[in-house]
């Protein structure tokens, strides 16, 4: 049977409040359970004895998975609702991450890619339906809270690049690096998960007259226009958490532990800019912010590549992940204006999104093997245009429109 829609009001106050920690938790988990692996990617890379090229080739394993899952995953939410999904795509992810710490310890590129493929599959799922859930926990508390949940996202990253930094420098293998940080995220999905908002009872036929076909949102203009601003925003802050530690060991000659702790104030930036977000948004509206943000980025990513100096390329990588901050989580929330359509908005605009992870890995590390790292990380300031061409559609629907029943 089909979940119905949410009231604000199932479960009361205290139910809601539970949902919002727990809602703050899962973001935090999936950022911890990303970053973990990504901080071991300069490790992953040597014991595997890969180009720039072939680790772009295998990070698009994850980025294949995730495109793959993505599509259903509005129709799974819709089926067995946002906390199940969530499970079953951490269960998927957390497998996923134990494959690709195997499989980097026994030096089989193809078992990394396989772990590679599951995480992202999970994760996308995962994604989708914590932001579906987010959105929903938004409406009913009448306030921005969006950018805090993807901040609890950014702080999980930080927790996770902390970690991966202090296994590096410790030599920690990355079969029991990856096992235990697996394990320890899946039990706290699972625990987390079960206080999401509860789901109500079945709606009636006369309720669920207008219900469209699955693809119709596939064919409105505004959501296909979010979706390429989440497009750019992923591109912006995927680059920086794919590569951005290998360029500060290849292109400033680091070390991975020093790469390690450059990923981790791109992300801790993140984090700042998403707790500071709200208020911001509530302020200036969605468009100002957006692009004042998208002009941060610029600034920052052109610093990181030509500033010639550690100093300089932290500095830049502070302004980076501050301009980053905000496209994806606000990207989130408009696709979730109307709330009987937000699950298949928000899974066509993640799935164009996650193109961007996609066509990534493979376009930096091409051009890596030609101009090195650092300097292919100029490309994505063509995504910080097309940004700003197409952030207007970020604006809210009317209220009419957006909370008609």
């Amino acid at each position: 049977m089909t979940p119905a829609l949410r009231s604000p009001t199932d479960g009361g106050l205290p139910a809601l409040l539970r949902a919002r920690s727990a809602v703050a938790a899962v973001f935090a988990l999936n950022g911890l359970a990303m970053a973990n692996w990504i901080s071991r990617v300069p490790a992953i890379r040597d014991e595997l004895g890969l180009t720039p090229g072939d680790v772009g080739l295998l990070l698009l394993a994850m980025s294949a998975g995730a495109v793959l899952a993505l599509p259903s995953a509005g129709a799974i939410v819709l089926r067995i609702g946002p906390a199940r999904t969530v499970a079953a795509g951490g269960i998927a992810a957390c497998t996923g991450m134990l494959v690709v710490g195997v499989g980097g310890g026994a030096v089989s590129t193809a078992m990394v890619a396989a772990g590679l493929f599951a995480f992202g599959s999970g994760a996308g799922v995962w994604d989708v339906a914590m932001n579906v859930e987010g959105a929903d926990v938004e409406r009913c508390l009448e306030r921005t809270i969006m950018p805090r949940f993807h901040a609890a996202f950014s702080l999980g990253t930080v927790a996770g690049a902390g970690t991966g930094a202090l296994a590096a420098a410790a030599d920690v293998p990355l079969d029991i690096h990856l096992t235990a940080a697996a394990a320890l995220i899946l039990a706290g999905v699972l625990m987390s998960a079960r206080f999401f908002t509860p789901v109500a009872p079945a709606a009636k036929p006369a309720d669920t007259a207008d219900r469209r076909h699955p693809l119709a949102a596939w064919r409105e203009p505004r959501t296909l226009l979010i979706g390429l601003m989440v497009l750019a925003a992923a591109l912006v802050e995927g680059t920086a958490n794919d590569w951005l530690a290998l360029a500060l060991v290849d292109g400033y000659g680091t070390s991975h532990a020093v790469g390690a702790v450059g990923f981790g104030v791109f992300v801790a930036a993140m984090t700042v800019g998403r707790i500071s977000g709200t208020s911001l948004l509530d302020r200036f509206g969605r468009v100002v912010v957006l692009r004042s943000c998208t002009g941060l980025a610029i600034v920052g990513v052109m610093v990181f590549v030509l500033g010639g100096s550690l100093a300089l390329a932290l500095a830049g990588t502070a302004l980076w992940g501050l301009g980053a901050s905000l496209g994806f989580p606000v990207g989130m929330s408009a696709a979730s204006d109307e709330q009987r359509y937000a699950a298949a908005r928000v899974s066509v605009v993640a799935s164009i999104g996650y193109t961007a992870f996609l066509a990534g890995p493979p376009l930096i590390g091409l051009l890596g093997d030609r101009v090195g790292v650092l300097r292919a990380l100029l490309v994505i300031l063509v995504a910080l245009v097309l940004s700003l061409a197409v952030t207007g559609a970020a604006r809210p629907l009317p209220v009419v429109a957006a909370t008609r029943d």
